[in-house]
């Protein structure tokens, strides 16, 4: 085939795995990536805490796809193309093996995610990819190729990827909508929930539960999973899935709900009733405050008696049946005021983007405009927190490189 000229919008995780694939396909590509900021790969660099969360290691695609607020349908066909074992595979070939954690996160075995950026940076290289910072992309004409129009030149190419990533405002995309694509108004996803006017997060702030169940009060939404108390609210993997499959209704209320929490896990009121009254007609004479139930940290189980007004001098024989119902909905049914929200450290992510209706899964591409391919968070497609959402861009941006 010809040469063709290619430029991929975009220098982050999906930019670069889309521009290195496309260079690998087709070496006679010539393939640039025009990036708006002085940053490039700056999610790969924060995510995991610096160690890159790569992918998950959950290889049956119809369960994967669940992990996806947004996309699940679209994406099924996606990872029929390219799947975890190929983001598995597709590493070991450049020599970088991954780990897989008890929780399923998969990271680089060397714990750095240095490992992975220097992977892409140094194939850019060798690939003769160009790259182009503190370029932001103004406007694209369309004609028989595509002009961009850039804030510092501009550009032609045969095909367009565009890999912007996710954003908190709709004006970032406008180059995108200005060629007719519909733009689902972004909205954030994966956030911590705040409670300024708690006193858990003052008195227990550091402290975490294993299994908890988080829900809004009043709506369908939960989740279950491990549950962190920091100096602005409730943090930790239940309280960011929330926040993703939740997210249109945060938004909707402002940020102004009502948070319930079952600090047992999936515990019936019956069945925490129950477990109460065994310790009450066990032998033990021991102090309540002294022996924590349900698997939860001292801290917390002194903080949940506090709040029942049960005293710290009574033993188990002692306490009465309405204490013990007390305390069983003290458990099942914490109740925390929400106010606001806080943005997971740098890994942001929103719900938001190119509508998925106009674009093609089996390549990727416009369906209104030929030639542009879409990949990554700028679609309207977002995972919760544990490395879905960089899967999805593995899978789309592959994709794109395939179908050029």
């Amino acid at each position: 085939m010809g040469s063709k000229k290619i430029i991929v919008i975009g220098g982050g995780a999906a930019g670069f795995f889309a521009a290195i694939n496309c260079k690998l396909l087709h070496p006679n590509y010539n393939v640039r990536i025009i990036e708006k900021t002085t940053k490039l790969l700056s999610k790969v660099l924060v995510s995991g805490g610096g160690r890159c969360n790569v992918t998950h290691a959950c290889f049956d695609n119809s369960q994967l796809v669940k992990n996806y607020p947004r996309g699940e349908k679209e994406l099924l066909q996606v990872f029929s193309k390219f799947s975890v074992t190929d983001t598995i595979d597709w590493f070991k070939n450049q020599d970088i093996s991954l780990k897989t954690e008890n929780d399923g996160r998969m990271f680089p075995a060397s714990n750095s995610s240095e490992t992975i950026a220097n992977c892409f940076l140094g194939m850019a290289k060798k690939l003769n990819i160009e790259i182009i910072t503190q370029c932001e992309v103004l406007k694209i004409i369309k004609g028989n190729d595509f002009e961009v129009q850039t804030s510092k030149n501009n550009y032609n190419a045969d095909a367009i990827i565009a890999a912007m990533g996710g954003h908190n405002k709709k004006i970032a995309y406008q180059f995108i909508s200005d060629l007719g694509h519909k733009i689902i108004d972004p909205i954030p996803s994966l956030f911590t929930i705040n409670l300024p006017n708690e006193s858990i997060k003052k008195e227990l702030q550091g402290v975490a539960v294993k299994q908890a169940k988080v829900s809004i009060e009043n709506t369908k939404y939960f989740y279950e999973g491990p549950l962190l108390i920091t100096h602005w609210g409730l943090s930790g993997p239940a309280v960011l899935k929330l926040s993703a499959f939740a997210a249109p209704y945060f938004f909707e209320t402002n940020y102004k709900n009502n948070i319930k929490i079952n600090w047992t896990g999936n515990l019936k009121l019956n069945e925490i009733v129950e477990r109460l009254m065994e310790e009450k007609n066990s032998s033990s004479r021991s102090l309540i405050y002294n022996t924590p139930l349900f698997d939860l940290p001292k801290r917390i189980w002194e903080f949940l008696l506090h709040k029942t007004e049960i005293n710290n001098t009574i033993n188990w024989p002692n306490i009465s049946n309405t204490q013990i119902n007390k305390l069983a909905n003290q458990l099942y049914n914490d109740t925390y005021k929400m106010e606001g929200k806080t943005t997971f450290k740098e890994e942001f992510v929103t719900a938001g983007g190119v509508d998925l209706k106009e674009v093609n899964f089996k390549t990727l591409e416009s369906k209104l405009i030929k030639d542009l391919f879409f990949c990554g968070e700028v679609l309207n497609i977002d995972g919760i927190t544990g490395g879905f959402n960089f899967q999805a861009a593995w899978s789309t941006s592959f994709i794109c490189a395939t179908s050029l």
